[in-house]
């Protein structure tokens, strides 16, 4: 089976990472997606992180109903900080019947040089990109493990969905509605993040 794999911090989970997960599922030649919800991403701020744990809940009560689309914890189990690599090859040796990919945003890929052996990362898995809002992504043309979709391009953040509910305004259709309860009944991003 062809999996491709949706990194995320899903803080939290959004209709983007949804239509992204489900185009990649639906409309590229993968068998299906995993949602690869991370504890921290090397490269981003922890500090407005709420617990992995409720990230991943969220994650999947929007998945629960997805064909193809899957929640995995994998990176749970994992020596931290999480690099990419290492969690692919982890897979890769545990599921050796399975091909791998990566899917991510163009904006990573611009960024893909800073990350841990993103050569070989290139060289030993073919990588999904969806778009981002003015990012270029020309340079990867021709790079055969590299495939520009053409996924809807999606202007929805977590941070937007966070500010959001900081300022008490709906996020009613940005988030899945199981999710938006979840986030409710927890009092979820409530507070303004302190510096």
């Amino acid at each position: 089976m062809k999996i491709g794999l949706f990194f995320g911090s899903f803080n939290p989970i959004h209709i983007g990472h949804l239509v992204i997960a489900n185009y990649m599922a639906n409309y590229t030649d993968l068998d299906r997606v995993w949602l690869v919800v991370s504890p921290h991403n090397p490269l981003k701020e922890a500090s407005d992180l709420i617990h992995v744990h409720d990230r991943l809940e969220m994650a999947k009560l929007a998945t629960e109903d997805a064909d193809r689309i899957e929640v995995s914890d994998v990176e749970l189990k994992l020596p931290r900080p999480s690099y990419t690599i290492d969690t692919l090859t982890f897979l890769a040796e545990k599921y050796p019947q399975h091909e791998f990919c990566l899917i991510m945003g163009a904006d990573n890929l611009r960024s893909i040089k800073k990350w841990k052996n993103y050569e070989m990362l290139l060289r030993m898995y073919k990588v999904f990109v969806y778009p981002r809002p003015g990012i270029d992504v020309n340079e990867w043309n021709n790079l055969p493990s590299i495939t520009i979709t053409n996924t809807p391009l999606m202007e929805i953040s977590s941070t937007f969905v966070r500010k959001a509910i900081v300022e008490r305004k709906s996020v009613k259709y940005f988030v899945p509605e199981l999710v938006l309860d979840f986030i409710e009944k927890k009092g979820l991003y409530r507070k303004a993040k302190t510096v």
